[in-house]
């Protein structure tokens, strides 16, 4: 998995390394290149208001079934629904659960409560450990939705959510994304890798050294002809850009090895009747 900052600062040093000789082309070109950030993180969830609520574990019958809240209503709903004040944050505590509008017990289950900004999404969150039985999960996803400042939860919007809030960034969204949906050991492995940051690093990484070589070159442009500035200055961030060009290359060049393990490979086995082609295929999966 790629983010689109590896493609952008790519073309951009491939641009610089053509306009070697030209120190404001290169200035405007690495200028341009740190700001490929924005691409990657954003830090405002606009006019967002409404709490949101969602079965975050498996639909069907289970022992137990998580449902999530998250948004500015979530301290009032969880109140009302337990009758009691508010448990202490990130301690699990044994509640009964009521109907907020007809007062009936609904379950007795597990309440957290993550007040914000130290929770999953940023915002004030709480989940309720409730069995897993059908008409359980349907009344307390019913007493929820009963409040007026409350809706159900788009797919991945929890998510969405904490990647507006600052709390990840594009490829780690995509990372939890990707580990959800995972089906073998590779894919698992991968997706938990971008989803702990390894593809951040990488990227913030490649962002310090331009965001350096961008420094050198404004010192260049604005006191190298009346100051005393170390001649290598410009040699430096030649050698900067050029290796970046060259690590950005290696990188895309990588025959979408991520896409491949995260989509599988489909393939084809063509043959007569009775040639043995269920028998490559158990080979093949050593079954």
């Amino acid at each position: 998995m790629r983010c689109s900052c590896a493609n952008n600062a790519y073309f951009f040093t491939k641009s610089i390394n053509r306009s070697v000789n030209n120190a404001r082309m290169w200035y405007k070109l690495c200028k341009m290149a740190v700001l490929t950030r924005s691409a990657c993180r954003f830090s405002t969830l606009p006019g967002e208001k409404s709490t949101i609520y969602a079965l975050s574990s498996g639909k069907g019958k289970s022992g137990v079934a998580v449902l999530r809240i998250s948004g500015p209503g979530t301290s009032d709903v969880l109140m009302q629904l337990t009758k009691k004040i508010l448990p202490p944050p990130r301690l699990a505590s044994l509640r009964t659960i009521y109907h907020p509008t007809t007062t009936e017990i609904l379950d007795r289950g597990i309440v957290l409560w993550f007040p914000g900004p130290h929770s999953f999404t940023g915002e004030d969150v709480a989940e309720l450990h409730v069995h897993g039985g059908l008409a359980v999960v349907r009344s307390t996803l019913d007493a929820l939705g009963s409040f007026a400042r409350t809706r159900e939860a788009q797919p991945g919007e929890f998510t969405k959510r904490s990647f507006f809030n600052g709390k990840m960034d594009l490829t780690e969204a995509e990372g939890v994304a990707d580990l959800i949906h995972a089906e073998t050991e590779a894919q698992r492995r991968q997706a938990y890798r971008q989803m702990a940051g390894s593809l951040s690093r990488k990227y913030s990484e490649w962002r310090e050294r331009l965001l350096r070589a961008r420094a050198f070159l404004e010192a260049f442009i604005d006191f190298g002809e009346d100051e005393q500035l170390d001649p290598g200055v410009m040699d430096e961030v030649k050698t900067t850009v050029q290796s970046l060009h060259e690590e950005l290359k290696a990188y895309l060049n990588d025959h979408r090895r991520g896409e491949r393990l995260r989509n599988g490979v489909q393939i084809t086995i063509v043959g007569e009747p009775n040639v043995g082609k269920s028998s490559l295929l158990n080979a093949l999966c050593e079954y």
